[in-house]
């Protein structure tokens, strides 16, 4: 029964030696180390200043930060008001929601929601940190895009997070905060009464839109829920090696040329994904690792570990997989 299994596998593996890859609907681009890094750049927009980077933060102000912890499969509703934590450094600008959830639950999926009312807005950035309190991800503004409401929602700024916590840690953080140029543009939402026609089927009618304004307060949903990790950003380092820069998640282009946020019709742009091999210790950990899950007959360990390995970007995991499975035949 075993001989079956493993020849199923190496069957299975050698009809795909090209593995597909799958991430986030964003450009990210990810650097020689396990954990990630981006080159980002900095865009003006009609005349308003923008930056598309990761603030840098000083350790001893994150430190003064007071992270509320969040369960997987909790809903939290934040209301971020004049009385909140408040940043101002660099960029950002006003309250701040701050969180820590658990590292040891495997993969997790965030979606991040800020709500629209009275046409105002919070305009969400988010930071991630892993448990040293080291940026890990970078989600700016642009990858929240407007939605218009449903039966169950209201509009809204939403974004999904898709992570990965690294072994060996309790908690990674979430750093949610607005920026000076975020407060300087808009976003367009969708007329009700057009929304309703285009549902029914009804002739569109041609009237303007409503402007949402950008504000230093709002109302954000947090959802937590685990995961499978196809496409998660990993937070946190495998290995000690030097401290990487955070992945951008979204374009590091501006989405428009106008102050006003684009709406669902945009389409985000398709994953552009520039993986460099990955560090000879964290290769030859992988490989050992995938040998002596086959060779303990542990295969669904093992296709894991591969899987792990393709996607910091081994070149050499596949080949060790098949060898060993044809060495066990």
């Amino acid at each position: 029964m075993k001989k079956q299994l493993l020849s199923l596998c190496l069957s299975a593996l050698l009809c795909n030696m090209i593995p597909a890859v799958s991430y986030a609907a964003s450009d990210i681009a990810l650097s020689d180390t396990a954990a990630s890094s981006i080159a980002i750049t900095n865009r003006a927009k009609s005349g308003i200043e923008t930056t598309n980077a990761a603030p840098t933060l000083p350790l001893s102000t994150l430190q003064k930060l007071q992270w509320q912890p969040i369960n997987t499969h909790d809903t939290q509703t934040i209301i971020l008001e004049s009385t909140s934590q408040q940043l101002n450094d660099g960029h950002i600008q006003g309250a701040v929601a701050t969180f820590a959830l658990p590292a040891n639950q495997g993969s997790l999926e965030i979606t991040l929601n800020s709500l629209i009312k009275d046409k105002q807005v919070y305009s969400p950035n988010v930071l991630v940190f892993d448990e040293q309190l080291h940026p890990a991800a970078f989600y700016p503004s642009h990858y929240f895009r407007y939605q218009q409401p449903s039966i169950m929602s209201t509009d809204r700024l939403e974004g999904v997070l898709k992570l990965t916590p690294a072994l060996g840690q309790q908690r990674i953080y979430l750093l949610i905060y607005t920026t000076r140029s975020d407060l300087q543009a808009s976003t367009q939402m969708v007329d009700p009464a057009k929304a309703y026609a285009k549902g029914v089927g009804n002739s569109v009618p041609d009237i303007p839109d409503p402007i949402a304004r950008h504000t230093e307060t709002g109302t954000l949903t947090l959802k937590v829920q685990s995961e499978n990790n196809a496409g998660n950003i990993l937070i946190g380092q495998v290995f000690s090696s030097p401290a990487p820069k955070p992945v951008t998640v979204g374009s590091t282009q501006t989405v428009s040329t106008s102050p006003i946020r684009t709406t669902p019709t945009d389409a985000p742009q398709s994953a552009v994904l520039v993986v460099k091999p990955v560090l000879n210790d964290t290769e030859r950990y992988f490989n050992d690792a995938i040998k002596k899950a086959i060779n303990n007959g542990d295969v669904d360990k093992a296709l894991k570990l591969l899987d792990e390995a393709e996607r910091l970007g081994s070149p050499t995991a596949r080949e060790t997989f098949i060898k060993v499975i044809k060495n066990k035949k």
